[in-house]
């Protein structure tokens, strides 16, 4: 069983992501006698998705989980729904802003999650980490590899979902204008473990393909 996880690099002018210090902290993991490899991606809307393709095809997963940094949210994000648009509210990486532009043009509207969310954010939340189903992964790289990693893994049986992390610590203690919510990486790279765990079980039991709910919780 191999598991891909993969975060993003520093964007918007910081030195840090949330998302890739904690998918590189469990690069190498053995879990449940699974094999975890970390990848970074770049914040650039013409990069992130050959990296990705890259990625796929040289490790061939069996579950997939991205990680991406969203400033204020408060827990666990796992997105249900991935859409066919990008739409940068601020210049990726490379100084590029698309405007209403289709991620994969004549792609359909959206894609959900095939990991089983509703399950997920249950365990997460057992096991004392803050967590939600979010309807909105946003219009930025985040969506674009979000949309385009369920697109390229239709019907292969690839478990594959996205999920949003706050901030670290470090990042809300530099952030301009009001106060935002953060976590420490420990309790991060604990979290994102647990969910690991968590799908590897759902894998193995053979219950983790998700319908448009997103899961049941039973």
């Amino acid at each position: 069983m191999r598991i891909l996880v993969t975060g993003f690099e520093p964007f918007g002018g910081q030195s840090l992501n949330p998302s890739w210090e904690v998918a590189r902290a469990l690069h190498g993991l053995q879990l449940q006698g699974a094999q975890v490899t970390a990848v970074q991606l770049p914040c650039v809307f013409a990069q992130a998705l050959p990296a990705l393709q890259q990625a796929l095809q040289q490790y061939r997963p069996d579950i997939v989980l991205a990680l991406g940094q969203a400033e204020g949210r408060c827990d666990f994000s796992v997105e249900r729904v991935a859409i066919n648009v990008q739409d940068a509210r601020i210049p990726d990486n490379a100084g590029v802003q698309p405007i209403d532009v289709p991620v994969i043009a004549g792609g359909p509207a959206a894609y959900f999650s095939t990991l089983p969310i509703k399950t997920l954010v249950a365990g997460l939340k057992a096991a004392g980490f803050p967590a939600s189903v979010s309807q909105t992964a946003g219009t930025f790289v985040c969506n674009q590899l979000f949309y385009a990693l369920q697109h390229t893994l239709a019907g292969l049986g690839v478990h594959s979902g996205f999920m949003h992390l706050p901030l670290l610590p470090e990042q809300a203690a530099q952030w301009k204008g009001p106060s935002l919510p953060s976590w420490p990486a420990s309790l991060q790279i604990a979290g994102v473990t647990q969910a690991l765990a968590l799908l590897l079980a759902q894998r193995q039991q053979g219950l983790a393909d998700a319908a448009i709910s997103g899961g049941t919780l039973n």
